[in-house]
């Protein structure tokens, strides 16, 4: 038998066994078919693979290598704010740049890359995998892809994009050296604050030159490179400034991996702290605080990445409505610029700011905010910082999940009219940390309902009904109206939480009062309505907006229910009663917080929310400094400035608007006929402090070290405590409370000049009428 004879005989011998194997085991391929199939696809993968990287070459500069202006519209879609967005980059050699600069680059951002030609294939499959089980979306780019990525692609996510990147780094490793590719990323990638390129980032954040940057400093700007707008540590969140410091720290201990420092040398390191933003041009008045709120959006919300918002390019049309906004500004400049007096006052009446934020409750749109007084002399938007504590406009909040929870851990039902001991200074039960909150001038209100207790911002009594409702749904309530979930003070763990330690913006605060006038129905406030941008081509980019549907953050008796308890607020006898003078309907809360260091009023109508906040900080070291004092005033409340404010610009924001009421489906709580409190105890007399409450009772607990926001101080112990007044419920269906006589009434607004008599203004956290002219505690 011949050598073809055998082959052929064999063959046929597989064919026949393969005949033999049952029908689904024939379907399956053959080890031969598929290691051959398996070579076809590796060989053609390989040519395909060559072929591109003939035929694709390395482009020219893209078009955002000379940035347009970006320009800001507002909402009427024609009247300009800003134009900003003009490249602020100065090119310098690889030498000009220090080597412990390079380094910390190197560091943060590809390790390998003086050993990759240009990808990193682990590094991509890492990411990759990283993405996939969860641990949230990472990029596996070189410094090299980066480079292509900012100067000769664009910053589209797409396959293509990738494929070309990943081929023109490959050519770029390959033709150009190593030194000269960091030089191009140096000189083109974004650090934030409108600096292309390292040497516009070292005069950005340090006032020097590339040459003279130190290794922390160089360190930082390499932090930058991750997320520039949020890493900025003089405008970043808490949370945010914590991320950039724990960056800066990945690159110097990356640095000493790499052999680029020594131990000791990073142990010496200091972060360096950059100086302060300067402003950009154009960008005077409130424009750059507009600006600011539209960008913070666009990025934050995913619509834009920071470095292609700032090349530019991109016409903006924003929700801000000008009426509305020159109204807050001059809200601001005659109910409290007006009434300042830096020159006979300099101590007490400098360095006073206003962040401030107004909100259309059905839509969440942003039509005004108060971001500072101009944005060339103060270039920090105090309406998104989140450093000031809110006190008690934090109450409703406590009511709210107490509604939600329905009854107490004692079984009681908790509503509007639960009656709780308003005594000053009660020791809080069941809270996680021991605390005793006094009230504001320490008085002592007795048995009182939940409703009256927010219309006196009684402290000893929120400070217990939120324990009772649960210090872990007073939070989930919170984060659900649309207090971001990353802010500080809202700690479950302590139960001075209650009474507002937590620290929002003024816009977030006016997110989630926006949710309350909407009847439960949360908005996150959004700033820009249209975004396009016309290329060098003719093509127009029209990026696909964020749809704005709202959550049901509560359920629409409860929403209505703290509504309701919060018209009460904006009667004679509250301690909102400065904002009877809007004439509308309206809900809102005061909040003052300890030592005086802010005062907030947040209020709606059923059109408009707007939150105003007051406090002042020292322009070189930005700490906080105590209201006390200013305008000749002992002391500052939420319901005198901040309140008189919020009046002003809701009065004209709605000007010849048709006058709304709220609709409100009130489900808990049914007002009872119960008269307001009758003070029983007599001066020199110190009411019990046993009362038992609906819904918490007292035990014996010392109070929290750092007395939280939504007190003042307490008189000292041999002061006789005050007492509540008499008054009548009134009704809180009616469409607007009356006056009563028996309840203190509000007095003239303050003046610049000190008043002969005691002038008096209503207390923010609790108690009636203040003497303003006289120390804390003394008699009015």
């Amino acid at each position: 038998m011949t050598l073809s004879t055998r082959r052929q005989a064999k063959r046929a011998a597989r064919r026949e066994a393969r005949r033999a194997l049952p029908l689904w085991r024939r379907l399956l391929p053959t080890w031969r078919v598929t290691l051959g199939t398996l070579t076809a696809l590796l060989l053609l993968a390989v040519g395909g693979f060559a072929v591109l990287y003939v035929i694709v070459p390395v482009p020219d500069p893209n078009a955002h290598a000379v940035a347009q202006n970006n320009i800001y519209l507002y909402a009427d879609g024609t009247t300009e704010i800003a134009r900003t967005g003009a490249v602020n980059r100065t090119d310098v050699t690889i030498d000009q740049i220090p080597l412990q600069t390079q380094q910390a680059v190197v560091s943060a951002e590809d390790r390998t890359f003086y050993q990759n030609r240009g990808i990193d294939l682990k590094g991509m499959l890492r990411a990759g995998w990283n993405t996939l089980t969860g641990k949230g979306m990472q990029g596996g780019s070189t410094i090299t892809q980066q480079y292509v990525k900012n100067y000769y692609l664009t910053q589209d996510r797409t396959i293509e994009r990738k494929g070309r990147e990943l081929l023109i780094a490959l050519k770029v490793d390959q033709q150009r050296d190593k030194r000269e590719i960091l030089a191009g990323y140096l000189n083109s990638s974004y650090f934030g604050r409108g600096a292309y390129g390292i040497q516009s980032a070292a005069h950005a954040y340090y006032g020097v030159d590339v040459s003279r940057l130190t290794l922390g400093q160089g360190a930082y700007l390499a932090s930058l490179l991750q997320a520039p707008s949020r890493y900025d540590v003089r405008t970043a969140t808490p949370a945010n400034r914590e991320k950039a410091v724990a960056r800066w720290n990945y690159a110097l201990d990356g640095m000493v991996q790499l052999g680029f420092v020594t131990p000791a040398d990073r142990a010496a390191t200091a972060f360096p702290e950059p100086v302060d933003p300067q402003p950009a041009t154009g960008l005077a008045g409130q424009a750059g605080y507009l600006v600011g709120v539209a960008d913070d959006y666009l990025v934050s919300s995913g619509t834009l990445d920071a470095a292609t918002l700032k090349a530019g390019g991109w016409r903006i049309t924003t929700t801000f409505d000008k009426p509305r906004q020159d109204a807050f500004v001059k809200a601001v400049q005659e109910q409290l610029t007006g009434e300042l007096d830096p020159r006979a006052r300099p101590d007490t009446d400098t360095d006073v700011r206003v962040a401030g934020a107004s909100v259309e409750p059905a839509t969440g749109r942003v039509v005004a905010v108060y971001g500072g007084p101009d944005y060339a002399k103060q270039p920090y938007n105090d309406a998104l910082r989140q450093d000031n504590q809110i006190g008690s406009t934090f109450k409703p909040i406590d009511l709210a999940a107490g509604l939600v929870a329905q009854h107490a851990p004692d079984g009681r039902p908790i509503t509007t009219e639960s009656r709780y001991d308003g005594t000053s200074e009660r020791p809080v039960t069941g809270g996680p940390t021991p605390y005793a909150p006094p009230n504001e001038d320490d008085i002592d209100y007795g048995d009182i309902t939940l409703r009256y207790a927010m219309v006196k911002s009684v402290n000893s009594v929120y400070a217990q009904e939120g324990v009772d409702a649960g210090l872990a749904r007073v939070r989930e309530t919170a984060v659900r109206l649309g207090i971001p979930d990353d802010v500080r003070g809202m700690d479950p763990a302590n139960t001075s939480m209650t009474l507002g330690t937590a620290t929002p913006s003024a816009l977030d605060l006016a997110g989630a009062y926006a949710a309350l006038a909407d009847h439960g129905r949360a908005h996150t406030p959004w700033s820009v309505l249209e975004l396009e941008r016309v290329n060098p081509g003719g093509s127009v980019d029209v990026p696909k907006m964020p749809e704005h549907n709202p959550t049901e953050a509560l359920d629409r008796e409860i929403a209505d229910s703290v509504t309701d308890v919060l018209r009460d607020v904006i009667s004679p006898r509250g301690t909102g009663a400065a904002a009877l003078d809007l004439g509308r309907p309206a809900a809102g809360k005061t909040g003052t917080t300890d030592s005086n260091l802010s005062a907030w009023f947040a209020g709606y109508t059923p059109e408009l929310a707007t939150t105003v906040g007051l406090f002042r900080e020292n322009p070189k070291t930005h700490a906080k400094e105590p209201l006390a004092g200013t305008a000749g005033l002992t002391r500052i409340n939420g319901g005198a400035f901040p309140t008189r404010i919020w009046t002003a610009y809701t009065a004209a924001a709605l000007d010849g608007t048709p006058t709304q009421d709220f609709d409100l489906r009130t489900g808990r709580g049914t007002p009872d006929a119960t008269p307001w409190p009758t003070a029983t105890a007599t001066a020199g007399t110190t009411p019990s402090a046993t009362t038992t409450p609906t819904g918490g009772g007292p035990t014996s607990a010392d109070p929290a070290p750092g007395t939280p926001p939504g007190h003042a101080p307490g008189t000292p112990a041999t002061t006789p405590r005050p007492t509540a007044t008499t008054g009548t419920t009134p009704s809180p269906q009616a469409p607007r409370p009356t006056a009563d006589p028996e309840q203190p009434t509000p007095a003239p607004r303050p003046t610049q000049s000190q008043p002969t008599g005691p002038t008096a203004l209503p207390s923010a956290t609790g108690g009636p009428a203040t003497n303003l002219a006289t120390p804390p505690g003394a008699a009015p």
